[in-house]
């Protein structure tokens, strides 16, 4: 007996052929490791903002996000020109692609709004530090329309609407809109601690009726203090009166921020905040120096309360390790280790037995 035929038309696809995939399955593939959910979005979103010199940014979400995300800024803005490019992959501003190393902004990789508007219905507005005139692009699940003139001060604003809609099974993946909210303003809370000299408001308008869910003005000062004024604002008096000021530098390495005293342990990880070059960041090396720094005054049970800030040459740190940005590689990690816990058990026999407030 003949073995059955496949005939496959000369215009069907070859199984198992390789094939370009079209830009709007690109966009939606990226966008599933970039934007996982809206406080991914508004990270990004806000990252932008503060890259492109905003002294303000005032968040608008519904639904946690799900049917609203709105981002406005007073920055630098973009020109008409630069409206569609901001929508192509790997275009950017932040780099020239010559040095993935010395990285000195928050975003780089020029993904998140083509992978935005992939999935969801943006509407970009924009107008140029300086220019006659503010320029509008919308785009509708990779369908891109031509800029036309719009009104707006100088600044952006980027509007998501139905976000997922173009990807309906990403949806359920999703938490409840209360998550979602949460899991924004925790996300816009780490921002707010990585640029104190930045004002930022939060409102959630849910069924129309706008309701704030979290504001911090810009706070004044040097550096050090600015951070110590908006963990205050943001973490409460409890942390700022029960924090020790850290402090140490080694091998060109530097180590700033606040550690809380042992009795004022939490019972989860709530309450750590680990910055390298302004970047929030969740570092596994990092946070396991800090719980050994803390090892010998808390019991296994108990979680330490800290907001570090890691500065350093961008070169000796890689923060192109994922799509999200969120971990980062260091060149010397033992002695990034080191420094962690020899400045933390420094501050901590400093205070001795003093008890928290």
């Amino acid at each position: 007996m003949s073995a059955p035929s496949h005939n496959i038309e000369p215009s069907d696809p070859v199984p198992g052929r390789i094939r370009r995939l079209s830009a709007a399955a690109a966009n939606r593939i990226a966008a599933g490791e970039v934007i996982e959910r809206p406080a991914a979005a508004v990270k990004e979103l806000v990252e932008n903002a503060i890259d492109a010199g905003a002294s303000r940014v005032d968040i608008a979400i519904a639904e946690g996000g799900k049917t609203l995300i709105r981002v406005s800024d007073d920055g630098f803005g973009m020109v008409a020109e630069e409206l569609p490019l901001a929508l192509e992959r790997h275009a950017t501003s932040k780099i020239d692609g010559s040095d993935l190393l010395n990285i000195r902004t928050f975003g780089f990789r020029g993904e998140a709004l083509p992978s935005m508007a992939a999935v969801a219905r943006m509407k970009l507005t924009s107008r140029a530090d300086g220019a006659d005139e503010a320029w509008m692009i919308e785009a509708r699940g990779g369908d891109i329309d031509a800029p036309k003139p719009a009104a707006r001060r100088a600044g952006t604003e980027v509007e998501l609407r139905d976000l997922f809609y173009a990807t309906p099974a990403r949806l359920k993946f999703l938490k409840t809109d209360r998550a979602e909210t949460q899991a924004i303003s925790e996300t816009l809370k780490r921002l707010a601690m990585a640029a104190p000299n930045v004002a930022f408001t939060l409102t959630d308008q849910t069924d129309g009726k706008p309701r704030e869910l979290f504001r911090a003005e810009a706070e004044q000062g040097d550096l050090f203090d600015a951070r110590l004024a908006r963990l205050r604002r943001i973490l409460g008096t409890g942390f700022a009166e029960n924090a020790l000021p850290v402090d140490a530098e080694r091998e060109g390495l530097r180590l700033t921020g606040w550690a809380a005293l042992p009795t004022y342990s939490r019972g989860s990880a709530t309450q750590q905040f680990l910055f390298v070059n302004g970047r929030p960041v969740r570092d596994k090396m990092m946070v396991g120096a800090l719980k050994g720094a803390y090892a010998d005054f808390l019991s296994r049970e108990r979680h330490p309360a800290a907001a570090l800030f890691f500065d350093c040459d961008p070169e000796r740190v890689d923060v192109n390790v994922h799509p999200a940005k969120t971990e980062v590689r260091f060149r010397e990690a033992a002695v990034a280790r080191g420094l962690i816990v020899s400045a933390l058990r420094h501050a901590l026999a400093e205070a001795g037995h003093r008890a928290s407030t």
